[in-house]
């Protein structure tokens, strides 16, 4: 059965789809409740058990991230009880995160929102530290993705990404009880797993137990740039983190907001020291007299490479040009270069480097 429902959150009355999760109607008007383990690309999973309301009705607090409205709903996601659990949740955490900033972890690596959840909460409960005996990984040779299970809350929102999101499954929770941690079969290095390097798990982690290895380290918030990945066609839009003019990083736009769904290959998440390198052509170059490439502007470029595919046409005849396109081009720009081909050199000869 589909159609508008109405449910109510906090008092207040609310429009909601069937189907729908209360976290799902909250957000979308603007109420805020705390996940750890929720990522709007994955399957619910309630295992963070930060999100909890109080549902009129229900005996216990129920996982907004998991529980499915229903008409006339009554939800409430602010009481003492929903406080008192946050609070005591997040202490029992901290307990068992203790780092060198002590407590639950602070400071460094950035996007770590359990430290930043236990900041908004206040006072935690002052629990003796737990320490895990978490099975220890060889050291993973990989260079862009480290994991430090000091930091890992056991939420899988790395591992389920892996697997609903890469359909990859290079990583899993591995071992039992308390000695469970994130690993890859036989704990492989993930050069050597089914690991495309995708970046997705650190993307999604929560508390920065997955990070970055090749982000530069810096010592204040950079600037966000919003731009589209030049790799292949797809268009795939990220954001680069400059500082003083150099870029430090790439981090993934919030899910939903580009066409790519914050998602991106190793080319787009990794793949940015080009940018400042020094053989990097910035400038259009021409092969003068003397057989050696010069400098030169874009209209002098331009009207030099027209006038050598029109002698080439006017000598030999239009069927001796061809043009090769490529797939790092956008479908307008491989659509711009058949017409450059058919229609101003009169030939049909133009290929793209992608195709079969």
């Amino acid at each position: 059965m589909s159609g508008n429902i109405k449910i109510f959150i906090d008092g207040d009355e609310h429009v909601a789809q069937r189907g729908e999760t209360v976290l799902d109607v909250a957000r979308r008007n603007g109420k805020s409740i705390p996940t750890l383990c929720h990522d709007p690309r994955l399957e619910p999973a309630g295992a963070c058990r930060t999100c909890l309301v109080e549902v009129e009705g229900q005996r216990r607090l129920q996982p907004s991230c998991a529980w499915k409205v229903s008409d006339g709903m009554k939800v409430s996601t602010d009481t003492e009880r929903t406080q008192k659990h946050l609070q005591v949740l997040l202490s029992l955490y901290g307990a068992d995160h203790v780092t060198d900033d002590g407590g639950v972890p602070t400071g460094k690596p950035e996007g770590n929102h359990l430290r930043d959840m236990a900041i908004d909460v206040g006072s935690l409960l002052p629990l003796e530290p737990v320490v895990a005996p978490r099975v220890a990984r060889p050291a993973d040779e990989n260079p862009y993705i480290h994991f430090d299970p000091e930091r890992c809350i056991l939420c899988a929102r790395c591992t389920r990404y892996c697997d609903e999101v890469e359909g990859v499954s290079a990583i899993q929770l591995t071992f039992r009880g308390s000695e469970t941690t994130i690993s890859t079969a036989g704990s492989e290095d993930l050069l050597h797993t089914s690991c495309e390097l995708c970046g997705g798990c650190i993307d999604t982690c929560p508390t920065g137990a997955m990070s970055d290895r090749k982000a530069l380290d810096v010592d204040r918030e950079a600037e966000k740039v919003r731009t589209t990945c030049n790799y292949c066609g797809v268009g795939c839009q990220f954001d680069l983190n400059v500082l003083d003019g150099e870029v430090v990083k790439v981090t993934n736009p919030t899910p939903g907001t580009t066409l790519n769904d914050g998602n991106l290959c190793v080319k787009g998440r990794f793949s940015w020291d080009f940018i400042d390198h020094d053989e990097r052509l910035t400038e259009p170059l021409i092969r003068r007299e003397d057989g050696n490439l010069h400098p030169a502007t874009w209209d002098e470029a331009l009207d030099v490479a027209a006038k050598g595919l029109l002698a080439v046409k006017e000598k030999h005849g239009k069927e001796k040009l061809a043009f090769v396109s490529s797939s790092r081009c956008t479908g307008e720009e491989n659509y711009l270069m058949q017409k450059l081909s058919r229609a101003a050199f009169g030939t049909n000869n133009i290929h793209q480097c992608s195709a079969t």
